[in-house]
Order: structure tokens, then sequence, then C-alpha cells
């Protein structure tokens, strides 16, 4: 496999895990320099009979699916790391007995009981946030030996330094780099969300710390979980966590005045330090003010993509017509809000953006779906009938753009969500399944071109050229128009 062939996440959390075990030692957030420190961004933590059995039962991933090990052993060649302070409503809510909260959150997030200690306690997000940002800088470059060769990861700035490092890795077959892209999710960040008086001075103050950054994030996810009194947020927890945090204040609004200051000046491309929005979790009205801001000021906004770091598609046509245009697809798919409309999903590709789909079993199949797929002891069998369920996105996709007139390959990647406190495609547990994934995908591709439903001869593309494009190409072509 080329350099510029290997896979793409646009969308994890390597240092969740690592970073906050950290805190178990003296000076906080510091990395491990060995890879089986439990510190270390390398520790490889592959998932056990007993993880994927509590996997089965109850939706939660103790162990590691995005350390840098596993994306080396998944042929992962670039990854946009996730920068998430985790939110304080998680591990502070409606549970009352404080030892129950701190076992319960350590239990369910795998970070340990020092930092949900600190999150309880949380003051400044912002501080946290350049903590993580430092976390990486730390052994950026750092040379590691695995069973499977010599890497290292890279942080870079912009496409061309992606392209550098690939083609000196095609003529050095000794180093294998992963580049690592610098992301944000959630403006909490600036330190909103506290359920307290915000300082708007030091929130614009911290975005323009952020746009200084030698590795300036390329997109930042605008909301989250939690209201952020900058743009409201779309339902999204399942289980156990939704019923203790209340995620209630601020979700289905819009932008605030703030926010929309703030939305602007991320946007703002004067100075060249532009960075682009993700706007997974905004809430359906929050993602129907953005387009208006885009559309009424196409002079200043005329180039900017669309972008879902980790998302999928609900089947429906749009917020104000929820009715299924493809039922054979769109039925099967998961009808909520988070989710993304038909008519999104056109935006996107006509501003030559890109939808990662995430690997959550919960967002991309509807509970009707996931309770008709069929089961196996068999692991082939497991990853057959549960990769259908991504298939099921990508095929819906593709027969909504071929319906209107696009081309229907391109605008798709992944954006796993791994260590996101998802609960991941059954068989395909960690980055090192990548592999897997694609060859089950292409099963799946060349199955449905054996007899597509596509008008336009242009989309009936052979099956691995479908499955390139979306597990790397389209978002190194992505990276190449917009980074």
């Amino acid at each position: 496999m080329k350099p510029q062939d290997h896979y793409v996440d646009l969308h994890c959390h390597p240092s969740l895990k690592p970073f906050g075990k950290s805190f178990n030692y003296k000076p906080t957030g510091v990395q491990g320099s060995r890879r089986s420190s439990k510190r270390s961004l390398w520790y490889f933590d592959p998932p056990s009979v007993f993880d994927k059995l509590l996997n089965y039962a109850t939706g939660l991933t103790k162990f590691s699916q995005s350390n840098f090990t596993s994306l080396a052993i998944g042929d992962v060649g670039v990854v946009c790391v996730s920068l998430y302070p985790l939110e304080k409503w998680f591990v502070r809510n409606k549970m009352k007995n404080e030892l129950i909260l701190d076992l319960a959150s350590n239990f369910a997030l795998g970070i340990g009981d020092k930092r949900i200690d600190y999150i309880q306690g949380i003051q400044d997000y912002y501080r946290d946030l350049e903590n993580q940002y430092a976390f990486y800088r730390q052994l950026d470059g750092k040379i590691i030996r695995l069973p499977q060769g010599i890497f290292r990861y890279k942080l870079v700035r912009n496409y061309r330094e992606i392209s550098d490092l690939q083609k000196a890795a095609e003529s050095d077959r000794g180093i294998q780099t992963i580049c690592v892209i610098v992301t944000i999710e959630g403006l909490h960040v600036l330190n909103t969300g506290l359920r307290k008086p915000h300082d708007e001075e030091e929130v614009m103050n911290n975005l323009e710390k952020i746009r200084d950054w030698k590795y300036r994030p390329f997109f930042v996810t605008f909301a989250h979980h939690f209201w952020n009194h900058l743009c409201g947020h779309a339902e999204s927890l399942t289980g156990i966590i939704r019923k203790f945090a209340d995620r209630t204040e601020g979700m289905d609004l819009g932008f605030t005045p703030l926010g929309l200051k703030v939305l602007r000046r991320m946007l703002d491309n004067g100075d060249g330090k532009r960075m682009l929005v993700d706007i997974k979790h905004m809430s359906p009205k929050a993602r129907k003010e953005y387009y208006e801001l885009l559309d009424s000021e196409e002079a200043l906004f005329k180039d900017i993509p669309i972008i879902v770091s980790h998302g999928a598609c609900n089947g429906l046509k749009s917020d104000e017509e929820p009715i299924v245009s493809f039922p054979e697809t769109g039925d099967k798919l998961n009808p909520v809000s988070i989710n993304f409309y038909d008519d999104e999903i056109l935006r996107i590709a006509k501003s030559e953006g890109i939808i990662g789909l995430q690997l959550d079993e919960r967002r991309i199949a509807s509970p009707g779906t996931l309770k008709e797929t069929k089961k196996s002891v068999k692991r082939n069998k497991i990853m057959h009938y549960r990769s259908a369920l991504l298939w099921n996105q990508i095929e819906h996709i593709a027969t909504l753009l071929d319906a209107n007139g696009y081309f229907a390959w391109d605008c798709m990647g992944i954006g796993s969500d791994f260590d996101g406190i998802i609960d991941s495609l059954n068989g395909f547990w960690t980055a090192s399944e990548l592999p897997y994934l694609a060859d089950f995908l292409e099963r799946h591709a060349y199955n449905y071109m054996q007899n597509p439903k596509l008008v336009r001869p242009e989309n009936r593309i052979a099956a691995d050229e479908i499955v390139a494009r979306i597990m790397g190409r389209n978002a190194q072509e992505f990276f190449r128009r917009n980074f």
C-alpha cells in the first residue's frame, strides 16, 4: 500500500484515556515515554473476551480503540485527533452518592478516578484544552519500534506537510509516519458551559490564542453534548449516561449573539487563520442558521465546505419534511435529529465537503434494524452482518446523490469516533480492524454493483475504487483542497 493510499480517520480520540491516566502521576498531563505506559499514546490495549462481552451487554467501551499502535496496525496514515476537555456534567450529574458517581463515571469512561475528580471540579476548560494540545506535542516525532515496523506520529500544519511526509516514506521505507491533524470537539473549550456567568472578553481571547497555535485546528466541532452558551446542541446521549446527565438546557436552540461572533471570527480568513466548522452535534436549528449565514454572505464564505467529521444519515428528506424518500435504505437508518437529513447531504456534496461516517451502531442504524440484524458466533459472519449496517449508510448517500445528479462516491469518508464513548460495530472494535472493515465493505460494494440502481453511468465504478475512496482517498483530496 502506497503511503497516500493508507486509511484516514476524520475523527477519533487517541488521547482521551492516556491523558486521563496521566492524572495518576505528578506532574499531570505528561505523556509516558515508553509505549508500555498507560499514559502513552502508543499504549496497546486490545479488548479481552470480557471487554467484548461487556460491550455486547452494556455498550460500554473501556478498552483503547485509537491508540497509535492500533492506528499503525490498521494502516491509518492520517488521523484527525479531537482535543476534547470532557464536559463536567458527564461526571457531575443526577447521581447523588459521591462514591457511586466516581465508580460509575470511571467505569463508563475508562479514564481513571483522578481524572474524574479533576473534571468534577474543573473551572477552566481552556487550560485543560492547552494541556491536551501539549500532551500531543511532547513526543511529536519520537521513533517507536513495533513488531510491524518503525513508526512515529507527526503533527502537521497543512496538506503540503502531509504530502512531503508521504513522499519521504515512499522513497525511504524505513520510518512509517502517522500524520496528525489537530481538531477540537466542542467550543465549551473557550471556557463556557460551566453553568455560571461567562466572560465574553475571555472567550474571544481564548479563541485568538487557539488561532495562534503552531498547529492550529483544521476544523472545530462547534457544539457538543451540553449547552455551551454559543450554539444549541442536538440530543446525543443514550443508555445510562442519558438517564443521569441532564442535557436539556440549550438543546435544539440556535446561535447566541456571542456564538455568532465566535463563528464569524473562526471563519475569518483575512489573516490566513481560518478554522473550519464541523456541524456535528449542532441542533437542526443551528445548522440551518449556519447554512443561512454562508448563503447570505457568499462573497465572504463561498469557498467554505460543509464538514461532518463523524456522523450518519437519518434517512429523512429534511427537517421541515421528515419523510423517507428512499425507503430501501432510508427505513434502515436512525431517524434522529443529530443525524443528517437528505437535503444536508446534498449541501455537503454541493460544497465539496465531506461526511466522516461514524462507527457507532446506535447512530448508523435504527433500533429496529439493529434488532433484526443477524447474529452469529463466527467472527467472519459477525463482521459481514455488522459492516452491512455501515454499507446501508453508504448506499443511501450514493442513491441520494445519484438521483440528484451528483457523483455518488466523493464526499464520504470514515470518522470512526473511536474512544469517543461509542458502541462500535461489533467485530470492528478498534482501529486495528479497519483493514477488515475495508474488506467487508468491498464485499457489499461488489454485490451492490452486480445490479446497481444508479442512473448516472459515471457512478457505476469498481467496488475496490468505492472502498478506497471511502477509506482514505476522499479525505486526502479534501485535505488537498482545504488544509
